[in-house]
């Protein structure tokens, strides 16, 4: 904004040939519309505020919902997050709910109890897993 409508060359830096359509249309609107889009007071010029990083790096609703590589590949790890929840609070269960009779020795009980905790943190490291790969990964592009 601060170079002005007919100066964008000094605003942008274009060195490839992909950006050749951006350079032909900013001369064609500098030629046939005097260098902007007459909005006819409708637009005043400010930007509307920038949406939150969340939003504008979703990867779910711009990719995965139309991937079907990448929507399989989600439902699938979702479903094996919720069986190893239900896999840890099952086993969880069949602990408090066996007779200190049936499982006399400490070894079974804490094998069980074992394998419940490493499913649970197995499905909340799935859960991460989820989010960031197929919702939202933050980028820090100064540590690239």
């Amino acid at each position: 904004m601060d170079a002005g409508i007919t100066q964008w060359q000094k605003a942008c830096f274009l060195p490839t040939k992909s950006d050749a359509p951006v350079a032909g249309f900013r001369k064609w609107l500098n030629k046939y519309a005097g260098g902007q889009v007459d909005w006819r007071g409708k637009f005043t010029g400010a930007l509307p505020p920038t949406p939150p990083k969340e939003q504008l790096l979703d990867r779910y609703w711009s990719h995965v919902v139309n991937c079907r590589s990448c929507n399989a590949a989600h439902k699938a790890l979702s479903v094996l997050k919720v069986v190893l929840q239900v896999v840890s609070f099952s086993l969880l269960g069949i602990v408090a709910a066996i007779k200190q009779g049936v499982l006399s020795s400490v070894v079974p009980r804490t094998a069980l109890l074992a394998t419940a905790l490493l499913c649970f943190a197995g499905s909340k490291w799935l859960a991460h897993f989820i989010y960031k790969i197929f919702h939202f990964h933050d980028y820090n592009h100064a540590l690239v």
